[in-house]
Order: C-alpha cells, then structure tokens, then sequence
C-alpha cells in the first residue's frame, strides 16, 4: 500500500492528472503518437480528441493492440469512468482490464458480513475463484466489485451482492454506508489507484452465502481475532487481498477491536488513507 518508488509519467485530461505510468509502458505507448503526445514530464492526447467520446474510441482502439500484445492479464469487457472525482463527468471511459495498466484511479464497493454484536461479532470471508485474472484463490472480503461507467454505488452493492453471495436485494439494502478506505500500489500489471466505499452488513447466524457467479469458490466465517490474524498472512493458501485487508483493518479500527494504546496504532489509522489524493 506504499506509494510506488519508481518513476511515473503523468496522464493529464484538460490540466487534471488522471493516471501515471511507468517508463516501460509510456515506450510502448509512443508508437500510437497519432493518439498521445509524449514529453518528458507528461502524456495527453492529441488535440483531436477533445472529448470524452472521442478520447474513449481512441482509447478503445489502443487498448484493443495492446491487449493483442498480451498486456492485460485480464480482459472484463466492463468500462471504467476516468475522472477528476467520483461525481465528476468523465474526461475518456476504458476497458476495466486496462485501468492499472495507464494508472486510472478507480472505484470500488466492498461488504463487511458481519455476523453478532461486540466481543461476539464475526466477518465472512469468502475465497476468490482460482481461475480469476486478479488475486486468484485468495480471501477476500465476503462481497466486493469495481463500480462501472454509469453505475451507482447502491447499485453495484446490490449486483455484487447477489453474484458472490446469494444475498437477496431486500437484505443488501440494509448495509450500512461505512466510509471510504484507499489503495495506492505497483502491481506487475500497473499502478492500483482504489478507492472503495466500504458497507457493513448485519446478518443472521443462520445465513449461508450462496456464490452465484462462479467467481467465489468458498465462504468462511471467523471470530475478530481470527480476522486480525488472517489480513497480517504474507504469503500462503490464507492469504487476504490487499483491498480485502485494509477493508478489514478498518472495521477493527471502527469497532473498536484495536485499542487507541495498541502497538503502532497510529500507523495502522494512517494505512486506511494511503493513495487518498485523488491527483497522485
């Protein structure tokens, strides 16, 4: 969740700085200079593509010849909204797949099912499906899923819901609204710029989540101290998403699970912001 050491080329959409990419893709991005102008110190489009219509079909065709070359190690067919804000127009929508390759921030709903009350409370993980582009195999938080172009927050909860869960619209509906926790990390396939609106769902002890969508593959329940152990597993068959993890870490914050004197609390308050300036 450290913000990455290595050089990064901002992309800027009508002065706002909408994504950065590293040395070795913005070579590979040079040959399309009918599309991007490429300095030293940033990359546009070119003037005819002044809108955001424009900017996605050329966008489209670009990402289309790379994907060719085999540089997304996952193709959804989903769009994703560059924008200044969430609630801004968009500047160019790109294929899902491809936002972490040009450093485009993007967002998120993730549910905590939580299970009791106080010492008693309990969170679902469910275990991401092996065959899955990102993060195959590992824990994750019982639902999750990027919000797509034009879709809303409550809506994406309700979809994502349903297909990892098997939770009925009526029951989604009373997950809480929880605040934002932010992602900002290198990856193999580019730069991860999240920001996931988080929710905290009640549900009763007699629920059994029921994966619709083949994308989850196993469902666990574990006590908060069970919780607190599993997001700090590096490596290894248990091992937590990183956006599953900090989701995690803040509902023990929130809860009340780690106390203000514990070890290095401040530093742990401080990972759920990491990457929460939308310009970098």
């Amino acid at each position: 969740m450290a913000a990455p050491a290595i050089p990064l080329r901002p992309l800027i959409v009508d002065g706002v700085t909408l994504g950065w990419l590293d040395d070795a893709r913005v070579r590979k991005l040079s040959r399309f200079d009918t599309v991007f102008r490429i300095d030293d110190d940033r990359i546009a489009f070119a003037p005819k593509f002044y809108d955001c219509d424009a900017r996605t079909a050329a966008l489209t065709d670009v990402t289309n010849l790379l994907r060719e070359a085999g540089e997304f190690p996952a193709w959804r067919d989903e769009l994703y909204a560059a924008a200044a804000t969430f609630d801004a127009p968009p500047a160019f929508r790109i294929e899902r797949g491809a936002a972490r390759w040009f450093g485009i921030r993007t967002w998120a709903v993730h549910v905590n099912g939580v299970v009791g009350e106080r010492e008693a409370m309990e969170l679902w993980f469910a275990r991401r499906s092996p065959t899955k582009g990102i993060d195959p195999g590992r824990l994750d938080n019982l639902v999750g899923g990027g919000v797509t172009a034009g879709i809303r927050v409550d809506e994406t909860l309700l979809k994502e819901a349903w297909e990892e869960a098997g939770i009925a619209a009526h029951v989604a509906r009373r997950a809480r609204p929880a605040g934002a926790v932010h992602v900002r990390r290198a990856l193999p396939d580019g730069l991860q710029r999240e920001t996931i609106f988080v929710h905290d769902l009640a549900l009763s002890r007699h629920f059994l989540p029921a994966p619709q969508d083949g994308e989850v593959v196993e469902h666990r329940r574990v006590d908060l101290y069970e919780a607190a152990r599993l997001i700090t597993i590096a490596e290894g068959p248990d091992e937590v998403t990183v956006d599953a993890s900090v989701v995690v870490l803040d509902f023990l914050l929130r809860s009340g699970s780690i106390a203000p004197d514990a070890t290095n609390y401040l530093a742990l308050e401080a990972l759920r912001f990491r990457g929460a300036d939308v310009s970098c």
